[in-house]
């Protein structure tokens, strides 16, 4: 069988500077090049603003990116693209594109991959019509909420949801919501992410807790960017009504400064515990050793520390967005609750009144989260999108 030949486009992908950006990803990518008949080539672009502010030290890292490299047996180019900070996300597509085509002409292609919809689905829109090669697009969460509300980017993104070959969707909820804004859901295949079952697994909780020193309180956590989307000023918030509690918060962001604010305002700063960014390989420690993972986002698509800790047999208390429905089927999963402080402690009142026996947590994701299944299925939406 003549190889299938895939050029993927991805603004979210590790790289050495950024670590833990972008790994679900990563991780698809990896399982894709791993089926049988498939030759990948990665394009992840470094967006960097103009000089000088491309001498700041927060692009200095970037700026030292190689140009291509070996990425666990994945070939990755890098090439720069000119970003606008908070004000060029119109011009990104475009700007990606014309980085992108210098290194789609020296190969031969049969299909181009974008890993979000925006700005990677115009980006790859305009690649494609540059090579005469179909197209695929993912839709991931933000890049629909987000990106398909702002007039800015808007008509792009419908424009290239529009003359895709085919599009994928995280959850049977992102499906909805892109049907909402005028995406066709009859072209959109639910497409769910995988798990490292070797890594994510349910563990002996009272050693994950020694390891992180966090003692026999009940505790608490939330695993992601700290930004106002994530909602975990509400469960700062909610601490005063679950005496003893600890929150423990895996990541950094934006609202650092106010969380710890909110946290000594109300009488809670003992309590709340803001570990800065966890590496991936250090989070099933973080999982186990907590008696929930609370995550009231404002929107998500299916978010990867959702699958991570049901993985390793911790329940979820998670707000009604994106695929919460599709993970959340069982008490033993954990809540779906309103995005109010009242509403995130009652829910996790009763988890702790009355725990699931982790096995019981892991179980209900009943096998449905698997990476060799998710490249598997890539490869075969990618077959078809290339006519094959």
């Amino acid at each position: 069988m003549k190889p299938l030949r895939i050029l993927s486009i991805a603004t979210l992908f590790p790289d050495a500077a950024r670590p833990n950006f972008g790994l679900f990803v990563e991780r698809s990518l990896l399982a894709l090049a791993a089926q049988p008949g498939v030759m990948l080539t990665v394009v992840a672009p470094v967006g960097l603003p103009p000089f000088p502010l491309s001498l700041h030290p927060r692009y200095r890292a970037l700026r030292r990116l190689p140009q291509r490299e070996a990425w666990w047996g994945l070939t990755v180019h890098r090439p720069r693209f000119t970003l606008i900070p908070k004000f060029g996300a119109a011009r990104n597509p475009a700007a990606i594109a014309r980085a992108v085509l210098p290194i789609a002409r020296q190969g031969s292609f049969d299909v181009v991959d974008a890993q979000f919809f925006y700005p990677d689905g115009p980006a790859a829109m305009l690649i494609a019509d540059a090579l005469g090669l179909p197209f695929s697009i993912k839709a991931r969460g933000a890049d629909i909420s987000h990106f398909g509300d702002d007039p800015a980017s808007r008509p792009q993104l419908l424009s290239a949801a529009d003359r895709a070959a085919g599009l994928l969707a995280v959850s049977e909820a992102m499906r909805a919501d892109m049907a909402a804004i005028g995406i066709d859901a009859g072209k959109t295949m639910v497409h769910y992410t995988g798990i490292d079952t070797i890594r994510f697994h349910p563990g002996d909780r009272t050693a994950a807790r020694a390891a992180l020193g966090i003692g026999d309180a009940p505790a608490i956590a939330t695993v992601g960017a700290l930004i106002p989307r994530k909602g975990q000023a509400l469960v700062i918030e909610a601490l005063p009504t679950l005496p003893g509690v600890h929150y423990w918060l895996a990541g950094a962001g934006e609202e650092e400064a106010r969380y710890r604010a909110l946290a000594q305002r109300i009488g809670v700063a003992d309590r709340v515990h803001l570990m800065g960014p966890v590496a991936n390989a250090d989070l099933p420690q973080l999982y186990r050793a907590v008696d929930a993972v609370v995550m009231p986002s404002v929107s998500e698509g299916l978010a990867n520390a959702w699958v991570e800790a049901l993985a390793c047999g911790t329940p979820i208390v998670i707000s009604d967005a994106g695929g919460a429905a599709e993970l959340v089927t069982s008490p033993a999963a954990g809540r779906i609750v309103e995005r109010t402080p009242a509403a995130i402690a009652d829910a996790v009142r009763a988890l702790l009144a009355a725990p699931a026996a982790p096995d019981a947590v892991a179980a209900s994701l009943a096998s449905r989260f698997d990476w060799d299944r998710n490249g598997r299925e890539l490869a075969e939406h990618l077959r078809r999108c290339a006519g094959r």
